[in-house]
């Protein structure tokens, strides 16, 4: 199988990326959460004259690094370029995991606003899982593969169309689902159809005060975005820690 579905179709790379990916923000979470709970023997964080280095700095150096080396004279080889994936996974996972700091520009990993950091993991985790299932950004497909034959216009309207749905999803306030619906053009479909979210600039821009399709909106906002939005939190703090802090006032550092 592994040979059939990963290796044929030239997926190593990817498949080692997306398992460095995983394997790097468990392990960094982890560590973070261990230094958190004032464990004695755990490594603690990396201090340097005084300054606390987070771990999206060796994130950042890790992709720059496993980046450019992708685009070495030597990088054609399959095993130079699974070590270069999964590198760059690892790398990835590192500066995810403090997405919320550089959003902010303040140390805000274990506040509300750090929840974002694990929101961008996650969906990373998505979408990396979805490419290596096999999934075509916005619907374009190497037909070759199979023996069809596509016509350039076709594939070109096909791409527009699924753009398109992706663009009016994301302006109608579906983030998650407009995103996956890159890879997900159905899922894109869907969301395009359904209701704006009240807050959305879809909402704002079409839905008058008082409507009848405005008031839906705000009856399934407080229904089923709530509900989602509880859910998705739960799991959240039981993989990276709950938040504890009202603002970026922890100087320990997240790690």
């Amino acid at each position: 199988m592994y040979r059939d579905y990963i290796l044929a179709p030239g997926k190593q790379p990817l498949l080692l990326l997306f398992v460095g990916f995983i394997v790097a923000f468990l392990s960094i979470r982890l560590s973070v959460r261990m230094i958190r709970a004032g464990v004695s023997w755990w490594p603690g964080n990396i201090n340097r004259g005084g300054l606390h280095i987070h771990h999206v700095v060796f994130g950042i150096g890790l992709m720059t690094v496993c980046g450019v080396a992708s685009f070495a004279p030597f990088s054609s080889s399959l095993a130079w370029r699974s070590v270069v994936a999964a590198g760059f996974g690892v790398g990835t996972a590192l500066v995810l995991d403090e997405f919320a700091l550089i959003l902010h520009l303040k140390d805000v990993y274990w506040t509300e606003e750090g929840r974002r950091s694990v929101d961008a993991v996650f969906l990373g985790v998505a979408l990396m899982g979805m490419l290596v299932l096999g999934a075509a950004p916005l619907g374009f497909d190497d037909t070759a593969a199979s023996g069809e034959r596509v016509g350039r216009w076709d594939i070109t309207l096909t791409v527009l169309l699924n753009a398109l749905l992706v663009i009016i999803t994301l302006a109608k306030g579906k983030v998650w689902t407009g995103l996956i619906g890159v890879l997900a053009p159905g899922l894109a479909f869907v969301g395009a159809l359904r209701l704006a979210r009240p807050s959305s600039p879809w909402a704002r821009r079409f839905y008058r005060p008082e409507s009848r399709k405005l008031r839906r909106a705000i009856r399934r906002e407080r229904r089923w975005h709530g509900r989602f939005t509880r859910v998705r939190r739960r799991i959240a703090d039981g993989v990276a820690g709950k938040p504890h802090l009202a603002g970026p006032t922890d100087r320990r550092g997240p790690g």
